[in-house]
């Protein structure tokens, strides 16, 4: 997808990914939205969980926290705000909010529960990061276009560096994944892909964006 004249104004931007300073944040990787009986399960997840788990590995062996986002909503709210858009999904205390177990999320690892597409709207990510004295951010999961493109905005707007490896996410379209990504490499962080983030977080090399100028 090629710039448009708006956009050809933005700095062209590198990452170097320095372990100590960098989380790995999964994004709604869990039962609802990728196993069959899940109420909004998106098609063709297994190709992420290669990328996912090559990035995951890689942030552990290289003391970089792994943070797993759930989704999840309590029954009986009188107004539930994303429920007003989107089929009932998510109900707290289920196998639906669970962590797929392809992805072998661990039980010492922080998990932050959030109500609203955006990781960071009213949770204590940003309070997180910020006593572990984190500055960068890889963020993936499902949906591109939804839940991770709001919090990779939050993760901007709260004065995070953002990597977004492409082919670890996953949108609800092919048009959506394409436009999701451009307006994330144009305006809020850098798009690449997972061999280069495990190579940063290896080695600390610099991440270029893949969304040509």
């Amino acid at each position: 997808m090629s710039l448009d004249v708006f956009s050809a104004h933005r700095n062209e931007q590198e990452v170097r990914l320095d372990a100590k300073r960098t989380a790995i944040i999964v994004v709604d990787m869990i039962n609802e939205f990728c196993k069959p009986g899940g109420k909004m399960v998106l098609p063709g997840y297994e190709a992420l969980v290669g990328p996912q788990r090559a990035i995951i590995d890689a942030a552990r062996l290289n003391d970089a926290p792994v943070i797993w986002i759930q989704d999840a909503h309590r029954p009986g709210m009188r107004h539930e705000r994303e429920w007003a858009k989107r089929t009932p999904h998510c109900l707290e205390n289920t196998w639906a909010v669970e962590v797929i177990e392809d992805l072998g999320a661990r039980p010492d690892e922080i998990h932050v529960t959030k109500r609203r597409y955006s990781a960071f709207f009213q949770t204590d990510l940003d309070l997180v990061l910020k006593d572990m004295k984190i500055d960068q951010l890889v963020v993936f999961g499902v949906v591109t276009n939804i839940c991770v493109r709001s919090t990779v905005h939050d993760a901007f707007f709260n004065g995070y560096e953002v990597v977004v490896p492409a082919d670890a996410c996953a949108a609800t379209g092919k048009r959506e994944q394409e436009s999701s990504l451009y307006d994330i490499g144009t305006h809020f962080g850098v798009v690449s892909d997972s061999k280069a983030v495990v190579a940063a977080l290896s080695g600390g090399a610099t991440i270029a964006n893949q969304i040509a100028a």
